[in-house]
């Protein structure tokens, strides 16, 4: 059990890098997302062949990975353009309110009883994110894209823990993420006609940042999270990564200077 917790707070530090590195890569949050995913598809497809880790399954259960996967795409483009619209810090305050949706949701989606002092805590989340935004007009879609990306995130656990009982994390990573690319891929399209980029290349610097976040914060993170998630329970996952805000927003300071802003 103590390996489960190391292992989940190595990931999430790992995952307050993420925001920072949000901001950095100056690409629109849909390539963004589809980049990071493409990335560590073919990072932990060509290290678990050589390492012959790599599995088959099913062509089911390859689709109700890819929709897990999926699940996870619209997580992390709601929390780009939630970091894109607002900032690094806000994007982080409305990640906490995953708590209080997994306190929602994974009763509903395990047919467990409601616990209601969990609900209570995830309640306390929720009104910070109320203040920010009667405080802060202008972030408006920024915390919108927020409130939607920690809905992704408490769902995400909840649907895996059912799966890890049948695959190895990284097998579970590998199918994920590229059914997630996958359909990603087919909705692009349409979501950047109502979000147009810029340019559609990443850059030199772009490419640099996202190497970083596709093999450490991606491919290692999620190991180390799905590995953890075999010992302990979606809730205490979502209750831990609500340290990812407290990493996040001192690295957010440190290096964009958002406390100055």
């Amino acid at each position: 059990m103590k390996k489960a917790f190391l292992q989940l707070h190595v990931a999430v530090f790992l995952a307050g890098f993420t925001a920072i590195l949000g901001k950095l890569i100056l690409l629109n949050e849909g390539l963004l997302v589809w980049y990071r995913m493409f990335l560590t598809v073919m990072v932990l497809g060509v290290w678990m062949y050589f390492s012959k880790q790599l599995q088959r399954i099913n062509a089911k259960d390859r689709w109700k990975i890819a929709g897990v996967g999926f699940v996870i795409a619209l997580h992390w483009v709601s929390f780009y353009g939630s970091v894109k619209y607002a900032n690094v810090s806000v994007a982080l305050v409305c990640f906490s309110a995953t708590g209080f949706f997994t306190a929602l949701l994974e009763p509903l989606i395990l047919r467990k009883k409601m616990e209601w002092k969990e609900l209570g805590l995830g309640l306390i989340a929720i009104s910070g994110i109320y203040i920010i935004f009667d405080f802060h007009p202008q972030y408006k879609i920024g915390i919108l894209f927020g409130i939607l990306s920690s809905v992704g995130s408490a769902v995400f656990p909840i649907l895996n823990k059912q799966l890890l009982l049948r695959f190895t994390p990284k097998t579970l990573t590998l199918y994920e993420l590229g059914g997630g690319w996958l359909l990603l891929t087919l909705v692009l399209p349409f979501y950047l006609q109502q979000f147009p980029a810029t340019y559609y290349l990443p850059t030199a610097s772009d490419l640099g940042w996202l190497l970083i976040l596709a093999i450490l914060c991606t491919a290692l993170a999620f190991d180390l999270q799905l590995k953890a998630l075999q010992k302990i329970s979606a809730f205490t996952a979502n209750l831990t990564y609500n340290l990812e805000p407290v990493y996040g927003i001192i690295l957010a300071f440190v290096f964009l200077g958002e406390n100055k802003s």
